[in-house]
Protein backbone atom coordinates (compact mmCIF):
# COMPACT_ATOMS: atom_id res chain seq x y z
CA UNK A 1 0.00 0.00 0.00
CA UNK A 2 2.52 2.48 0.63
CA UNK A 3 4.67 1.11 -2.16
CA UNK A 4 1.42 2.34 -4.67
CA UNK A 5 1.28 5.90 -2.78
CA UNK A 6 5.16 6.48 -3.36
CA UNK A 7 4.49 5.63 -7.12
CA UNK A 8 1.63 7.74 -7.23
CA UNK A 9 3.34 11.26 -5.66
CA UNK A 10 6.43 10.69 -8.12
CA UNK A 11 3.78 10.37 -11.04
CA UNK A 12 2.25 13.80 -10.32
CA UNK A 13 5.93 15.44 -9.01
CA UNK A 14 6.79 14.63 -12.77
CA UNK A 15 3.71 15.50 -14.50
CA UNK A 16 4.23 19.19 -12.36
CA UNK A 17 7.32 19.44 -13.71
CA UNK A 18 6.58 19.07 -17.38
CA UNK A 19 3.94 21.27 -17.19
CA UNK A 20 5.98 24.23 -15.95
CA UNK A 21 8.62 23.23 -18.33
CA UNK A 22 6.00 23.56 -21.29
CA UNK A 23 4.74 27.09 -20.05
CA UNK A 24 8.09 28.65 -19.69
CA UNK A 25 9.23 27.23 -22.95
CA UNK A 26 5.81 28.97 -24.23
CA UNK A 27 6.54 32.24 -22.45
CA UNK A 28 10.50 32.58 -23.80
CA UNK A 29 8.79 32.21 -27.38
CA UNK A 30 6.04 34.86 -27.15
CA UNK A 31 8.58 37.40 -26.08
CA UNK A 32 11.52 36.44 -28.75
CA UNK A 33 8.87 36.77 -30.86
CA UNK A 34 7.47 40.25 -29.63
CA UNK A 35 11.30 41.25 -29.31
CA UNK A 36 11.77 40.09 -32.96
CA UNK A 37 8.80 42.03 -34.23
CA UNK A 38 9.87 43.90 -37.50
CA UNK A 39 8.40 47.69 -37.16
CA UNK A 40 8.14 49.81 -40.38
CA UNK A 41 9.65 53.11 -40.28
CA UNK A 42 10.21 55.90 -42.42
CA UNK A 43 13.44 57.97 -42.52
CA UNK A 44 14.10 61.58 -43.88
CA UNK A 45 18.02 63.20 -44.48
CA UNK A 46 18.78 65.69 -42.37
CA UNK A 47 18.78 69.14 -44.03
CA UNK A 48 20.99 72.11 -43.28
CA UNK A 49 18.82 75.59 -43.20
CA UNK A 50 20.53 79.17 -42.49
CA UNK A 51 18.79 80.58 -39.42
CA UNK A 52 18.72 84.48 -39.21
CA UNK A 53 18.61 86.15 -35.92
CA UNK A 54 15.84 88.60 -37.15
CA UNK A 55 14.81 91.36 -35.04
CA UNK A 56 10.86 91.87 -35.39
CA UNK A 57 9.50 95.05 -34.01
CA UNK A 58 6.82 97.85 -34.54
CA UNK A 59 6.38 101.46 -33.69
CA UNK A 60 4.91 104.60 -35.31
CA UNK A 61 6.09 106.40 -38.21
CA UNK A 62 7.62 110.23 -37.44
CA UNK A 63 10.25 112.57 -39.07
CA UNK A 64 13.53 112.80 -37.75
CA UNK A 65 12.99 116.40 -35.83
CA UNK A 66 9.74 117.42 -34.61
CA UNK A 67 9.33 121.22 -32.91
CA UNK A 68 6.95 123.63 -31.38
CA UNK A 69 7.31 127.14 -32.92
CA UNK A 70 6.22 129.99 -30.75
CA UNK A 71 6.79 133.91 -30.84
CA UNK A 72 9.71 135.18 -28.60
CA UNK A 73 7.25 137.99 -27.54
CA UNK A 74 4.07 137.92 -26.15
CA UNK A 75 0.84 139.67 -28.27
CA UNK A 76 -2.08 139.88 -30.37
CA UNK A 77 -2.41 137.02 -33.08
CA UNK A 78 -2.85 138.50 -36.55
CA UNK A 79 -2.58 136.18 -38.49
CA UNK A 80 -1.41 131.76 -39.32
CA UNK A 81 -0.58 131.60 -42.36
CA UNK A 82 -0.91 127.64 -42.83
CA UNK A 83 -2.80 124.99 -41.90
CA UNK A 84 -2.75 121.56 -40.25
CA UNK A 85 -0.80 119.11 -42.62
CA UNK A 86 0.11 121.98 -44.59
CA UNK A 87 4.04 121.83 -46.10
CA UNK A 88 6.25 124.82 -46.31
CA UNK A 89 9.66 125.88 -46.92
CA UNK A 90 12.58 127.04 -45.21
CA UNK A 91 12.49 130.66 -43.93
CA UNK A 92 8.88 130.76 -44.94
CA UNK A 93 6.66 133.08 -42.79
CA UNK A 94 4.31 131.01 -40.73
CA UNK A 95 2.40 133.40 -38.40
CA UNK A 96 2.28 136.99 -37.38
CA UNK A 97 1.73 138.84 -33.87
CA UNK A 98 -0.02 142.20 -34.21
CA UNK A 99 3.12 145.02 -34.29
CA UNK A 100 0.81 147.91 -33.39
CA UNK A 101 2.35 148.08 -29.68
CA UNK A 102 5.89 146.04 -30.42
CA UNK A 103 6.16 149.14 -33.38
CA UNK A 104 5.36 152.04 -30.96
CA UNK A 105 7.71 150.45 -28.68
CA UNK A 106 10.55 150.45 -31.87
CA UNK A 107 9.94 153.86 -32.19
CA UNK A 108 9.99 154.83 -28.20
CA UNK A 109 13.31 153.23 -28.18
CA UNK A 110 15.02 154.93 -31.73
CA UNK A 111 13.59 158.19 -30.20
CA UNK A 112 15.39 157.57 -26.80
CA UNK A 113 18.69 157.00 -28.87
CA UNK A 114 18.41 160.15 -31.03
CA UNK A 115 17.87 162.29 -27.30
CA UNK A 116 20.58 160.61 -25.67
CA UNK A 117 23.10 161.00 -28.98
CA UNK A 118 22.15 164.88 -28.69
CA UNK A 119 22.57 165.02 -24.79
CA UNK A 120 26.25 163.42 -25.55
CA UNK A 121 26.79 165.71 -28.19
CA UNK A 122 26.16 168.67 -25.82
CA UNK A 123 28.20 167.66 -23.20
CA UNK A 124 31.18 166.96 -25.34
CA UNK A 125 30.95 170.66 -26.19
CA UNK A 126 30.40 171.57 -22.55
CA UNK A 127 33.59 169.41 -21.68
CA UNK A 128 35.54 171.22 -24.63
CA UNK A 129 34.82 174.50 -22.87
CA UNK A 130 35.47 173.35 -19.40
CA UNK A 131 31.95 173.94 -17.72
CA UNK A 132 30.95 169.80 -17.73
CA UNK A 133 33.61 167.75 -15.72
CA UNK A 134 34.61 164.25 -17.47
CA UNK A 135 32.23 162.63 -15.04
CA UNK A 136 29.56 164.37 -16.52
CA UNK A 137 30.72 163.57 -20.01
CA UNK A 138 31.53 160.35 -19.00
CA UNK A 139 27.93 159.65 -17.59
CA UNK A 140 26.14 161.21 -20.78
CA UNK A 141 28.29 158.79 -23.03
CA UNK A 142 26.66 155.81 -20.74
CA UNK A 143 23.05 156.75 -20.97
CA UNK A 144 24.00 156.90 -24.95
CA UNK A 145 25.51 153.61 -25.01
CA UNK A 146 22.46 152.32 -22.71
CA UNK A 147 19.66 153.99 -25.19
CA UNK A 148 21.05 152.01 -28.04
CA UNK A 149 21.79 148.42 -26.72
CA UNK A 150 17.93 149.18 -25.38
CA UNK A 151 17.03 149.40 -29.28
CA UNK A 152 18.66 146.59 -30.47
CA UNK A 153 17.29 144.55 -28.27
CA UNK A 154 13.63 145.78 -28.92
CA UNK A 155 14.63 145.62 -32.58
CA UNK A 156 15.58 142.23 -32.64
CA UNK A 157 12.09 141.49 -30.65
CA UNK A 158 10.50 142.93 -32.93
CA UNK A 159 12.08 140.53 -35.85
CA UNK A 160 10.28 138.07 -33.96
CA UNK A 161 6.91 139.07 -33.80
CA UNK A 162 6.73 136.71 -37.10
CA UNK A 163 7.35 133.00 -37.01
CA UNK A 164 9.89 131.57 -39.90
CA UNK A 165 10.52 128.17 -40.38
CA UNK A 166 13.64 126.79 -39.76
CA UNK A 167 13.35 124.00 -42.17
CA UNK A 168 11.10 122.81 -44.88
CA UNK A 169 8.22 120.69 -43.23
CA UNK A 170 4.58 120.52 -43.21
CA UNK A 171 2.18 121.40 -39.76
CA UNK A 172 1.20 118.62 -37.50
CA UNK A 173 -0.98 120.65 -34.83
CA UNK A 174 -2.37 124.07 -34.88
CA UNK A 175 -1.86 125.31 -31.21
CA UNK A 176 -3.48 128.94 -31.21
CA UNK A 177 -5.50 130.91 -33.51
CA UNK A 178 -6.09 134.55 -34.97
CA UNK A 179 -7.30 136.97 -32.45
CA UNK A 180 -5.40 135.06 -29.18
CA UNK A 181 -3.20 136.76 -26.78
CA UNK A 182 -0.41 134.61 -26.29
CA UNK A 183 2.31 134.93 -24.28
CA UNK A 184 6.25 134.76 -24.60
CA UNK A 185 7.48 130.95 -25.74
CA UNK A 186 3.74 130.05 -26.20
CA UNK A 187 3.06 127.23 -28.46
CA UNK A 188 1.58 128.37 -31.81
CA UNK A 189 2.71 125.25 -34.33
CA UNK A 190 3.72 122.00 -33.90
CA UNK A 191 5.85 121.08 -36.90
CA UNK A 192 7.51 117.84 -38.48
CA UNK A 193 10.58 118.79 -40.10
CA UNK A 194 11.18 117.09 -43.67
CA UNK A 195 13.23 117.58 -46.73
CA UNK A 196 11.18 115.78 -49.31
CA UNK A 197 10.91 112.03 -48.34
CA UNK A 198 14.52 111.92 -46.75
CA UNK A 199 13.38 112.70 -43.14
CA UNK A 200 10.91 110.13 -41.88
CA UNK A 201 11.90 107.66 -39.35
CA UNK A 202 10.05 104.63 -37.72
CA UNK A 203 10.89 104.71 -34.32
CA UNK A 204 10.51 101.39 -32.81
CA UNK A 205 11.22 99.93 -29.25
CA UNK A 206 13.32 97.20 -28.35
CA UNK A 207 14.29 94.80 -25.50
CA UNK A 208 18.33 94.86 -24.07
CA UNK A 209 19.02 91.83 -25.70
CA UNK A 210 17.80 93.12 -28.94
CA UNK A 211 19.65 96.57 -28.60
CA UNK A 212 22.89 95.25 -28.21
CA UNK A 213 23.02 92.98 -31.32
CA UNK A 214 21.73 95.77 -33.31
CA UNK A 215 24.44 98.26 -35.28
CA UNK A 216 24.19 102.05 -36.78
CA UNK A 217 23.81 101.23 -40.34
CA UNK A 218 21.94 97.70 -40.23
CA UNK A 219 19.37 97.26 -43.26
CA UNK A 220 15.90 96.50 -42.68
CA UNK A 221 12.94 96.04 -44.02
CA UNK A 222 9.44 98.39 -43.43
CA UNK A 223 5.49 97.85 -43.85
CA UNK A 224 3.14 100.34 -42.73
CA UNK A 225 -0.12 99.56 -42.18
CA UNK A 226 -1.41 102.39 -44.32
CA UNK A 227 0.43 100.93 -47.25
CA UNK A 228 0.16 97.24 -47.17
CA UNK A 229 1.24 95.75 -50.65
CA UNK A 230 4.45 97.76 -50.53
CA UNK A 231 7.68 96.94 -48.25
CA UNK A 232 10.61 99.99 -47.87
CA UNK A 233 13.75 99.56 -47.31
CA UNK A 234 15.35 101.52 -44.64
CA UNK A 235 18.56 101.36 -42.21
CA UNK A 236 19.24 101.74 -38.52
CA UNK A 237 19.89 105.19 -37.74
CA UNK A 238 20.00 106.40 -33.95
CA UNK A 239 20.28 103.94 -31.13
CA UNK A 240 19.13 105.77 -27.94
CA UNK A 241 21.21 105.12 -24.83
CA UNK A 242 18.63 105.39 -22.17
CA UNK A 243 15.65 103.15 -22.00
CA UNK A 244 12.12 104.28 -21.68
CA UNK A 245 10.16 105.66 -18.36
CA UNK A 246 6.91 104.46 -19.40
CA UNK A 247 7.62 101.25 -21.34
CA UNK A 248 10.89 99.82 -20.22
CA UNK A 249 12.38 99.32 -23.71
CA UNK A 250 14.81 100.88 -25.73
CA UNK A 251 14.23 103.01 -28.59
CA UNK A 252 15.51 102.67 -32.22
CA UNK A 253 14.92 104.65 -35.27
CA UNK A 254 15.14 103.64 -38.85
CA UNK A 255 15.50 106.06 -41.62
CA UNK A 256 13.01 104.99 -44.59
CA UNK A 257 13.47 105.32 -48.49
CA UNK A 258 9.64 106.05 -49.43
CA UNK A 259 10.28 107.01 -53.30
CA UNK A 260 7.18 108.75 -54.01
CA UNK A 261 5.24 107.66 -50.83
CA UNK A 262 4.63 110.87 -48.50
CA UNK A 263 2.71 109.10 -45.45
CA UNK A 264 1.16 110.80 -42.81
CA UNK A 265 2.72 110.56 -39.41
CA UNK A 266 1.80 108.21 -36.69
CA UNK A 267 0.87 105.69 -39.56
CA UNK A 268 1.49 102.08 -37.49
CA UNK A 269 4.64 99.69 -38.56
CA UNK A 270 6.31 96.74 -38.73
CA UNK A 271 9.82 96.68 -39.49
CA UNK A 272 12.27 93.22 -39.64
CA UNK A 273 15.97 94.39 -38.96
CA UNK A 274 18.10 92.22 -41.34
CA UNK A 275 21.02 90.26 -38.70
CA UNK A 276 24.27 90.81 -39.76
CA UNK A 277 25.24 86.82 -39.66
CA UNK A 278 23.01 83.83 -40.36
CA UNK A 279 23.72 80.88 -38.77
CA UNK A 280 23.37 77.66 -40.48
CA UNK A 281 21.41 74.51 -38.29
CA UNK A 282 20.13 71.17 -38.51
CA UNK A 283 16.51 70.82 -39.27
CA UNK A 284 14.17 68.19 -38.65
CA UNK A 285 10.39 67.61 -39.31
CA UNK A 286 8.40 68.44 -36.18
CA UNK A 287 6.83 64.46 -36.49
CA UNK A 288 10.39 63.29 -35.89
CA UNK A 289 10.48 64.77 -31.91
CA UNK A 290 9.68 62.54 -29.04
CA UNK A 291 9.61 63.05 -25.90
CA UNK A 292 9.84 66.91 -25.79
CA UNK A 293 10.26 68.80 -22.91
CA UNK A 294 11.27 72.85 -23.23
CA UNK A 295 13.75 72.85 -25.94
CA UNK A 296 14.76 69.27 -25.16
CA UNK A 297 14.00 65.95 -27.37
CA UNK A 298 15.15 62.88 -28.27
CA UNK A 299 15.16 61.68 -32.77
CA UNK A 300 15.92 58.11 -33.89
CA UNK A 301 18.13 57.75 -36.23
CA UNK A 302 18.91 54.64 -38.55
CA UNK A 303 21.83 51.95 -36.62
CA UNK A 304 23.01 49.19 -38.94
CA UNK A 305 20.60 47.95 -41.58
CA UNK A 306 17.74 46.68 -39.09
CA UNK A 307 18.33 48.88 -35.78
CA UNK A 308 17.74 52.34 -34.48
CA UNK A 309 19.57 54.71 -32.10
CA UNK A 310 17.45 57.08 -29.70
CA UNK A 311 19.92 60.82 -29.57
CA UNK A 312 19.02 63.63 -27.48
CA UNK A 313 18.74 67.04 -29.37
CA UNK A 314 18.69 70.79 -28.22
CA UNK A 315 16.09 72.92 -30.08
CA UNK A 316 16.79 76.37 -30.90
CA UNK A 317 13.32 76.92 -32.96
CA UNK A 318 10.33 76.16 -34.50
CA UNK A 319 9.48 76.97 -37.86
CA UNK A 320 6.00 75.69 -38.91
CA UNK A 321 6.50 72.24 -38.98
CA UNK A 322 10.82 71.94 -38.95
CA UNK A 323 12.31 72.60 -36.01
CA UNK A 324 15.65 74.11 -36.01
CA UNK A 325 18.45 71.88 -33.53
CA UNK A 326 21.67 73.35 -32.20
CA UNK A 327 22.88 70.63 -29.90
CA UNK A 328 23.15 66.90 -30.99
CA UNK A 329 22.86 65.93 -34.73
CA UNK A 330 26.31 66.36 -35.96
CA UNK A 331 27.44 63.84 -37.85
CA UNK A 332 24.06 62.37 -38.49
CA UNK A 333 22.43 61.95 -42.04
CA UNK A 334 18.92 60.77 -41.31
CA UNK A 335 16.21 60.74 -38.36
CA UNK A 336 13.06 58.50 -38.15
CA UNK A 337 9.89 60.31 -38.59
CA UNK A 338 6.84 57.94 -38.62
CA UNK A 339 6.66 55.54 -35.97
CA UNK A 340 8.79 56.46 -33.22
CA UNK A 341 6.70 55.96 -30.79
CA UNK A 342 6.70 52.57 -30.97
CA UNK A 343 10.19 51.89 -30.97
CA UNK A 344 13.28 51.19 -28.69
CA UNK A 345 17.01 50.90 -28.90
CA UNK A 346 15.98 46.98 -29.42
CA UNK A 347 13.63 47.34 -31.86
CA UNK A 348 13.86 45.89 -35.40
CA UNK A 349 12.85 47.77 -37.94
CA UNK A 350 12.55 47.93 -42.13
CA UNK A 351 13.37 51.12 -43.53
CA UNK A 352 10.96 52.92 -46.18
CA UNK A 353 12.99 56.06 -47.60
Amino acid sequence: MKLIFTFSLCICIGLLFTSCGHKKEQESTTQTSKDTETIRVKVMPVSSLKLSDDIIATGLLTTENEAIYSFKIGGVISRILVDEGQFFGKGQVLALLNTTEITAGYEQARLNVEKAQRDYDRALHLFKDSVYTLEQLQNTKTGLDVAQKAAEAVAFNKQYAQVYAASDGFVTKKMANEGEIVGPGTPVLAINETKGNSNYVLKVGVTDEEWAAISIGQQAVVKLDGYPDKSFDAHVFRKSLASDRNSGSFQIELKMKLGDVRPATGMFGRVQIIALNARSLPVVPYDALIEADGNKAFVFTTSGNNRVKKIPVIISRFDNQKAYISQGLENINEVVVANSTYLNENSTVQIIR
